[in-house]
């Protein structure tokens, strides 16, 4: 197997720009830019999308400002990296060989398959063939996803929506990203799922992941869009009645969807949420039950929760 090189190029803080440009100006492609002002600004800019930010990540960025490239570790490659360094100043350089596994596939080592709740098993997609497990299989790309079945936050929804799934329903997935919980829905029976997400790469990879699962367009359809934010997308999602309205996202979203999204259920249906830090819990809660819900279920794991609720007139499943 073909081995390369990493370069990492350490520089000061604000310069990181000025360093990518100059390789770039040199014909080197494939830059990885590592920038703390960069993910801090990202991180303001998007507060409110999440209350929490993995804290190795958080680690690992501290104090970076650093680009990356990768060669062939070959006498050639070492010539043509020389070239793009030469004349180069205030940097640091560190040169670590790496086995072409090591940044293609490395990374599958660390997903295994993984059971939640009492029926479901989520299993990486190059690990099916192998499982013989008789649970109901959830096939995922780790790789492509937003969520993979492994954080807190989605385990606690998975085992809400194996709850309140069932045959015949119609769910509402908000803020889908890989679309694992409206596809769980759906392998465990229902009936037809809708998903929604910000992110305009989501619609792919959920449809993706439907398709591994073998579910088709016919039964689940995602969108691109804010439902806080585009008043036409929430007319469209109020025409019709969802028995599940599902939202792993986070407290900020939570709470005015909670105001929103009552009158969407069907009688008998449940809106579940989950994606909510310890510290915000109660105050999710007050909202919930502020807005007219009656939280049935409350779940918690590790510092997370997750709430399953009625909404008044419909009954429990």
């Amino acid at each position: 197997m073909a081995q390369w090189l990493e370069y990492c190029l350490e520089t000061a803080a604000g310069k990181v720009e000025a360093l990518a440009d100059q390789l770039a100006a040199r014909g080197l492609t494939g830059l990885v830019i590592e920038d703390e002002a960069d993910f801090l600004r990202f991180l303001e800019e998007n507060r409110r999308y999440w209350d929490y930010v993995d804290p190795d990540l958080a680690q690992r960025m501290k104090g970076a400002a650093r680009v990356k490239f990768y060669v062939p570790a070959t006498q050639r490659g070492r010539d043509e990296a020389a070239g793009y360094l030469d004349g180069l100043e205030g940097v640091s350089l560190t040169v670590t060989p790496m086995e072409e596994e090591d940044w293609a596939n490395g990374w599958r080592r660390y997903y295994q398959p993984l059971d939640i709740g009492e029926r479901l098993r989520v299993v990486p997609q190059w690990l099916a063939a192998e499982d013989r497990s008789d649970r109901v299989r959830l096939l995922l790309e780790p790789g492509l996803t937003f969520g993979t079945g492994s954080h807190p936050t989605t385990q606690l929804c998975l085992e809400c929506v194996e709850r309140y799934a069932g045959p015949g329903r119609q769910v509402l997935d908000l803020g889908c990203g890989s679309g694992i919980l409206s596809i769980a829905a759906l392998l465990l029976g229902a009936e037809g799922a809708l998903g929604v997400d910000i992110d305009p790469k989501a619609p792919d990879v959920a449809y993706e992941n439907a398709a591994m699962n073998g579910i088709g367009r016919e039964r689940y359809q995602v969108l691109a869009g804010d439902v806080l934010g585009d008043a036409d997308l929430r007319r469209t999602l109020a025409g019709r009645r969802w028995d599940l309205i599902l939202a792993n996202i986070v407290a900020d979203v939570i709470i005015p969807l909670s105001g929103l999204v009552g009158p969407w259920l069907a009688p008998g249906g449940a809106f579940l949420c989950s994606g909510i830090i310890d510290v915000r819990a109660q105050e999710v809660r007050r909202a919930l039950e502020a807005n007219g819900f009656v939280v049935r279920d409350t779940l918690e794991r590790k510092g997370w929760y997750a709430f399953a609720c009625t909404w008044p007139g419909g009954g429990q499943p």
